[in-house]
């Protein structure tokens, strides 16, 4: 009887564990979907990349995109994050308060793909402004429906990968559909409220079709169509293997293992077809 006892204890002890279990785990899960917390991979603080000034550049994980060239593929998966407290980051963000405002900086929210955690996003965005410094989204735009009005009103800079103006060039890059990107774009403009610089990631024998990069810059152009000084900046930037041995270490294959950078001459030759729209081009 007394070992009975003990183990209709034990068992009551096992059912009250996995009790709280799955209370923890739907608490972990209402957190993780209101933004107060959010699976971050790493972040730095970085100059002349990523926008203005000194940033903190926040990578976070979980991304929808396989782009061929992706330096950062550690963070397509939101399971492979660091959980991080919403009010811990803007913690963070006010220590660097007079780095930022020496140099210009502030806060980029990177990936993986920012916008695979929008509420996250916005808490920090909004955390951020209240700091007055200066924000900014690094993303792609294919889930630029996930960003509402609010969170894009405490935005001040998005950095919009556009990847290919050729629909099937875009879906053989990213393994998804062109038409959202564009899409988050055109309300970018629409919006007028924030400043926009284009990047376009120039990768020979995948990205650097004449063809593909004047759609790319017609493109780009349409939005200063729109609302005039949507886009301030356009960056070229040349491919590179500096992401190569990440595809090696987990073990994924890797397309571009032969690709090798562009010459300064296409370089030369993209750029000059974004400067024929009057944009301003690096």
């Amino acid at each position: 009887m007394t070992g009975m006892a003990v183990t209709n204890g034990a068992v009551s002890a096992l059912g009250d564990v996995a009790a709280a279990d799955v209370v923890s785990h739907h608490d972990r899960v209402a957190r993780l979907h209101s933004g107060e917390l959010g699976c971050v991979n790493s972040w730095e603080l970085v100059t002349a990349v990523d926008g203005p000034g000194t940033r903190l550049t926040v990578f976070m994980n979980g991304c929808p995109l396989r782009c061929l060239y992706c330096q950062n593929p550690e963070t397509w998966f939101m399971r492979d994050g660091t959980e991080v407290e919403a009010s811990e980051l803007i913690s963070r963000i006010a220590r660097y308060l007079p780095v930022f405002e020496a140099t210009g900086g502030g806060l980029t929210l990177s990936g993986g793909e920012i916008l695979m955690q929008p509420a996250f996003a916005a808490r920090v965005l909004r955390g951020a402004k209240e700091l007055g410094v200066h924000t900014c989204l690094d993303t792609s735009g294919f889930l630029g429906r996930a960003l509402t009005d609010e969170a894009l009103a405490d935005t001040d800079l998005v950095l919009l990968d556009v990847k290919s103006g050729d629909p099937e060039t875009y879906r053989r890059v990213t393994g998804e559909a062109l038409e959202p990107t564009l899409r988050f774009g055109r309300r970018l403009a629409r919006e007028g409220r924030v400043e926009v610089w284009v990047r376009f990631v120039l990768v020979p024998g995948l990205t650097d079709a004449w063809d593909n990069v004047e759609r790319v810059a017609d493109y780009t152009a349409s939005l200063n169509g729109v609302r005039s000084g949507t886009v301030t900046r356009v960056e070229v930037l040349p491919f590179h293997q500096l992401g190569r041995e990440k595809w090696h270490a987990l073990r994924r294959p890797y397309a571009l293992e032969e690709t090798v950078p562009p010459s300064p001459e296409l370089v030369r030759r993209v750029r000059g077809q974004f400067h024929e729209r009057g944009l301003v081009t690096y």
